[in-house]
This record gives C-alpha cells, structure tokens and sequence, in this order.
C-alpha cells in the first residue's frame, strides 16, 4: 500500500508559497551566485523576473506581496541595492503589478500587457531616479544596465507572459 500526498492542483495559496520562496531565496543568494560566477546577476533584472513570474503564475496578491518586499528585503540582506534605490524599486515594481492589471482589463493581448506595463514602470523608475541624481540625493549612473539588455529581457518576459496566459485562457 503507498500513501502519497495529494495536493489541490489549483491552490493558489500552494503556488504562491512557491514562488515566494525560489523569489526570496534567489534575491537571498544573488550576491554570491554574482561572486562565484564573477558576473553581475542583477543585469538579468532577477526581480523582475520573479514579478513577471509572480504575475503570470501566482495571484495579483502575491504579485503586490512581492513587488513590495523583494527590493526591501535584497537591502537587508545584502545591502544591495542601497536604500534609496530599493525604494524606487519597490515603487517600479509596484507600478509594474498595477499596470499590468489594469490593462489586463482593457487590453486582449498579454503581449502587449506585459510589455507596456514593464516600459512605463522602467520610464518611472528612470524618471525617478533623473530627480533623485539631479538633486543630488543618489550618485550613480543613470543607466546602469545596457538598454539591450533590458530591452531583449522585457521581450523575452512579455513573449512567456503571452504564451503562458494564452495558454491558459484556452483552458
């Protein structure tokens, strides 16, 4: 006789614990996968990642959950980003997640959801940080990622979103 342990395929509760904690591990472990590796991980936008993840598998509740805490949490465990750029962070992510319900709502293609929804939180997260730099609050680039590769990230996550959502439409 086996005895197995069955889960509700469809938890919602089960499927956002999952992907808060690969979320939370990966942002936990992103500095020393960096150093062991000797290549800078954040330039793959890892919490945008899980956001989009988050977003796409999980439920605008956790995708909210997320999006709040995962730059803050980055910042106290490995104090990286500094605290102010966690915080325009934490606002990007946020506009991201809202965004893309909000036009979930108005537009059918998920496309274009996710991909107009990472442009303008990135052009809020980039005006944000035009201010702060002009005001002398945070020194650093503005840019600091190659547009090249975030632009081919946001692609390659607006094409999942796409395909997972559609997929899961016709169901």
């Amino acid at each position: 006789m086996h005895n197995i342990l069955t889960l509700p395929k469809n938890s919602s509760v089960i499927k956002s614990s999952i992907v808060d904690a690969l979320g939370i591990a990966f942002v936990y472990f992103i500095p020393s996968i960096s150093h062991l590796f000797s290549f800078p991980v954040y330039l793959f936008e890892p919490m945008r990642i899980i956001l989009i993840l988050s977003m796409v598998h999980s439920s605008k509740r956790n995708a909210y959950l997320l999006a709040i805490t995962l730059p803050l949490f980055s910042f106290i465990s490995a104090s990286h980003p500094v605290f102010i750029k966690s915080l325009l962070i934490t606002c990007e992510m946020t506009i991201n997640v809202w965004l893309f319900y909000f036009l979930l709502k108005k537009i059918p293609n998920f496309f274009i959801i996710a991909f107009v929804s990472i442009i303008l939180s990135k052009t809020f997260y980039y005006s944000g940080k035009f201010i702060l730099i002009k005001l002398s609050l945070f020194s650093t680039e503005l840019i600091d990622t190659p547009l090249i590769i975030q632009l081919s990230l946001t692609l390659i996550l607006s094409i999942y979103a796409f395909f997972i959502l559609s997929k899961k439409k016709a169901v």
